[in-house]
């Protein structure tokens, strides 16, 4: 009769093991490649629109950064070079260029991505 006993336990042990064990709560996170960066398409400016974004520019007479560096497309700008925001006429107008920043050199425009401080577009009239 006690092994009957000890049979019974051991088989509902078993059996509240297996039950526990299905209301565990499991967690799990989504792999890192799901979390790369998009980026964007490169910025295709109408003319219509750099003429605006030219001109705004412009007229706002920043302090024009350093001449003796070339400046092209896909440069990394240097850190030392004091970037402006887009002034909110041109975003109005160009929303496309909301996200970008900008200075002038040898009266040239020239968009900089803040984020990888790399040029994207030069803007001349």
């Amino acid at each position: 009769m006690t092994y009957f006993r000890h049979a019974a336990i051991v088989a509902v042990l078993a059996a509240g093991t297996t039950a526990a064990s299905a209301q565990t709560t499991v967690i799990t996170r989504e792999p890192i490649e799901s979390q790369t960066v998009v980026t964007s398409e490169p910025l295709q400016l109408t003319p219509v629109q750099r003429r605006t974004v030219y001109r705004t520019i412009v007229r706002d007479r920043v302090v024009p950064a350093e001449p003796t560096i070339e400046y092209r497309v896909g440069a990394r700008v240097p850190d030392r070079v004091r970037l402006y925001s887009m002034p909110q006429e041109v975003v109005v107008e160009v929303p496309a260029i909301r996200s970008y920043k900008y200075m002038v050199v040898n009266n040239r425009v020239v968009l900089v991505d803040p984020v990888t401080s790399q040029v994207v577009d030069e803007v001349v009239d």
